[in-house]
């Protein structure tokens, strides 16, 4: 009776030591735990400070960001090596980024909040089934106008090359593919064409305004809104928060969507393959996805986002402003920039690096 009593008291425990072996050994791995520090790499001022502040405040990450100047100094970048964890990037370059293994794919397990995205921003073209990227903010160039100091009223692209406004027309500097398309709307051809006899007539047509037209910087809102508010700069290409910062400044500074279609673009987020701190990216990209932090960064910066869910918390006076929430009817002819082929992309830097020479 001893010996049996024993023995099954040490069945009985061996038993309960498997199964809480057992139970341990299949349980979800835990989350490593947040990085010390997280590298955003963006346009200037593009997401608000006062965010990436609640951010660290609740993750205790600290959150650098590093500034480029164009797409193309981000893609050199990445290119090269550098190492970011996330990157703010037109959705028309995905498609290079991926084809030249430069992205991770996302885990979206860590990454709930995707959820609020759009259905009509999600399985573009760019990245099916969004492999790579999440769907940030996007908007309309279209064209900043001083109403005041105009003759007529300016309704086409093809007003920056009148005359009477030489010297005072102003493009971007960093975005030639958006300055390139325009051209081509103006003359009655797609934004996207890669056709060789389209592309010389646009780069001939942009010679024509070579000698009188001023180089902005398309996230130098201040430089941009001064200039407008001055009468320096009476037509220009821009945004809709172009607008709104200007117009604290002069209120006769006006948006105009072109009667040849508008441009559209839209910004993604991606996490580079070479990205040390992927789960971090992931849950910093959750963040931002949250309804409320989508909506106080549109309420800052005056970008709709792709996040539905966040509209209960925009400022209705944002919401409601047709010059940053287009309606349908003033999209229906607009043109979304959408990626080129390797042909497509080569005739384009040499279309900009003639114009910048003045060579035709």
């Amino acid at each position: 009776m001893f010996f049996s009593s024993h023995l099954n008291r040490f069945l009985i425990t061996s038993i309960l030591i498997l199964v809480l072996v057992g139970c341990t050994g299949s349980s979800e791995p835990t989350a490593p735990p947040p990085a010390d520090e997280l590298i955003l790499y963006d346009w200037a001022e593009d997401v608000p400070q006062s965010v990436l502040d609640a951010f660290t405040q609740e993750y205790g990450t600290k959150v650098t960001y590093l500034v480029y100047e164009s797409q193309e100094e981000a893609i050199d970048q990445m290119r090269s090596g550098q190492a970011y964890d996330v990157v703010v990037m037109e959705s028309r370059f995905v498609p290079l980024l991926v084809e030249a293994n430069l992205l991770a794919e996302i885990d979206f397990g860590n990454v709930p909040n995707f959820k609020n995205i759009s259905a009509n921003f999600r399985n573009l073209v760019y990245d099916p089934d969004n492999r790579y990227s999440i769907p940030y903010n996007w908007g309309v160039t279209g064209l900043v106008v001083r109403s005041d100091l105009v003759e007529q009223p300016v309704t086409r692209w093809a007003d920056l090359w009148d005359p009477r406004y030489a010297g005072k027309i102003a493009i971007w500097a960093g975005q030639s593919r958006e300055v390139i398309a325009l051209t081509l709307k103006s003359l009655g051809f797609s934004g996207n064409t890669e056709d060789p006899r389209e592309l010389q007539a646009a780069l001939d047509h942009l010679l024509e305004i070579r000698p009188h037209v001023l180089f902005i910087e398309d996230f130098g809102l201040a430089e941009s809104s001064d200039l407008m508010a001055s009468g320096q700069v009476v037509i220009s290409m821009g945004y809709a928060t172009d607008v709104i910062v200007g117009q604290t400044k002069n209120p006769d500074i006006t948006f105009v969507m072109p009667e040849e279609g508008a441009l559209m673009w839209n910004d993604t987020f991606v996490i580079p393959a070479n990205g040390p701190h992927k789960y971090t990216a992931e849950l910093f990209l959750n963040f931002l996805l949250r309804p409320e932090i989508s909506a106080q960064m549109i309420n800052e910066h005056y970008y709709p986002m792709a996040n539905e869910a966040a509209e209960p918390f925009i400022d209705p006076a944002i919401r409601d402003n047709p010059v940053i929430y287009p309606p349908d009817e003033v999209l229906r002819n607009a043109e979304l920039i959408v990626p080129l082929s390797v042909d497509g992309q080569q005739r384009y830097l040499e279309l900009w690096e003639r114009f910048l020479a003045k060579t035709g």
